[in-house]
Order: C-alpha cells, then sequence, then structure tokens
C-alpha cells in the first residue's frame, strides 16, 4: 500500500471516530511492512492478517483494534494504555508473552511446565532463533 493512499484510509478513519463521515479503517491483509504509524490513531481499525512486519508503531493508539493473524515481526509494539483492548491471536499473545519471558526470565520463577510449554511454541523459538525456555531446578 503506497503512503498517499493509507494518509487517505487514516484521514477517513480519524473522521469515523469523530463521527463526522468518514469509514472505519479495513486493512484487512495490507501491505503496511515498515510503515511508519507512530502516533496512528487506529483504534477500533480492522488489521487482520496485515502484514505489519516492522511497522513503527510507537505512540500509535490500537485500542480495540483487530489484529488477529497480524506479522508484527520486528515491529515497535506500543507499550502504553493505547495498546489496550487489542484483539489478537494466541500466535501473537504466544510472542508477546515470549518476549517479555525471555527478557526477565528470573522475574518469573513459578512458570509451570504446561505455561513453559505454550510459550515454547513461540515461531521465534521452533525456528531455532531463540533458545527455549528452561525452568531452573530450585
Amino acid at each position: 500500500m503506497d503512503k498517499k493512499q493509507l494518509n487517505l484510509i487514516l484521514k477517513n478513519h480519524t473522521l469515523w471516530l469523530e463521527h463526522t463521515g468518514g469509514d472505519r479503517a479495513d486493512l484487512q491483509e495490507a501491505n503496511l511492512q515498515r510503515a511508519n504509524l507512530q502516533e496512528a490513531d487506529l483504534q477500533e481499525a480492522d488489521l487482520q492478517e496485515a502484514n505489519l512486519r516492522g511497522a513503527n508503531l510507537r505512540g500509535a493508539n490500537l485500542q480495540e483494534a483487530n489484529l488477529r493473524g497480524a506479522d508484527l515481526d520486528f515491529s515497535c509494539w506500543p507499550l502504553w494504555c493505547g495498546s489496550s483492548n487489542v484483539k489478537i491471536d494466541e500466535r501473537l499473545a504466544r510472542q508477546l508473552c515470549a518476549h517479555a519471558i525471555l527478557v526477565s526470565l528470573d522475574f518469573f520463577p513459578d512458570l509451570t511446565e504446561k505455561q513453559v510449554s505454550w510459550l515454547n511454541q513461540f515461531h521465534r523459538i521452533l525456528s531455532g532463533e531463540f533458545p527455549k525456555i528452561v525452568i531452573k531446578e530450585a
């Protein structure tokens, strides 16, 4: 998707959010690879199956956006309340959890074997890019 088309969709989405016309952003299956969506208001936008690989989402408002099936590898996930109530699938949930836990495994001493098994299904662990999560013996 080119920048001009994306900007028009975002402009119409803003009008829709403000109840002054426009349309809800339908970005299903859109190729937004490496798109600069910094500070974009994507509240309630439909981003199912979108390619957001390497996208800059810093400060983006994703509240109640649908990201099921979206590819967010190498993108910037907004860590503020603007990413609350986002609709995600199990693949993305596993990815987000695995990243948090891999960075600070020592903060999660009580992970169960079932939780670790679930986390180890993260696609980057399965591909061998990241090490498997292992419960440390006490």
